[in-house]
Formats: structure tokens, C-alpha cells, sequence
């Protein structure tokens, strides 16, 4: 990388083939948190993998974003699905293989995957 004009172009060039914050109104958009914390457990894998599940189905209605510390350390990586006219899902210790299940049984077919949910891991 010698430029920003380098720099630039390879963003654009990344963006156009995974999709990250392409917030298209009435999109899915899945949230991972990728502070120390979550990065820490394991969250890049998770990202990598929800991007290239959303990419090989190519679904054009999910977004796909990072955010920084979601205030539940305990539980990362985490994952938030927000869809419209839904109320938000919240999945936690993930990992890539939960992923592609939750992208199959969620995203897809319409089906939360409880026992993903922080609802389950906390009871």
C-alpha cells in the first residue's frame, strides 16, 4: 500500500464482495461485537464465517456489521440479529460452525436458533 487512493480502492473493492454495512432499509442485519473482548474469543472466525455463509447463499436482504463491546464480555463472541418487525435475537459463545446453522435455520428459514440464544445459556 502506497496511497490512500490504493487504500480506498481496495476498501471499495471489499465492501462490493461481502456486503458489511450495506444497511439497505428493511434488511436483516446480523451484528457481531468485535471489541478486545469479543475478538479475543473468537469473533473473527465468526465474522468470516457469517460473511461467506451470507455471500455462498447470496442473500441479498442481510446486512452484515461490526460493532464494538456489546457489555456482555462473559458471553462472546456474540451475535445480534436485528430483522424488521422483529424483536432483536441475541446469540451467544459463538463459533463458525454456529454460524452457518444460525445463517441456514435463521436467516433463511425464518427459524431462531434457541439454543444459541442468551436466553438458553443463561438458564
Amino acid at each position: 500500500m502506497k496511497s490512500l487512493a490504493e487504500l480506498q480502492a481496495l476498501r471499495d473493492s471489499m465492501k462490493g464482495k461481502i456486503g458489511v454495512r450495506d444497511d439497505a432499509e428493511g434488511n436483516t442485519r446480523v451484528v457481531i461485537g468485535m471489541a478486545t473482548c469479543g475478538i479475543a474469543a473468537g469473533a473473527r472466525p465468526v465474522l468470516a464465517a457469517f460473511t461467506e455463509e451470507v455471500a455462498k447463499r447470496n442473500l441479498q436482504n442481510v446486512t452484515i456489521a461490526q460493532t464494538g463491546c456489546i457489555g456482555i464480555c462473559q458471553y462472546e463472541p456474540v451475535v445480534e440479529v436485528y430483522e424488521p418487525g422483529k424483536e432483536k435475537v441475541t446469540y451467544v459463545k459463538m463459533t463458525p460452525e454456529m454460524a452457518v446453522k444460525v445463517v441456514n435455520d435463521h436467516l433463511v428459514n425464518g427459524n431462531v436458533v434457541a439454543e444459541y440464544t442468551i436466553g438458553a445459556k443463561t438458564k
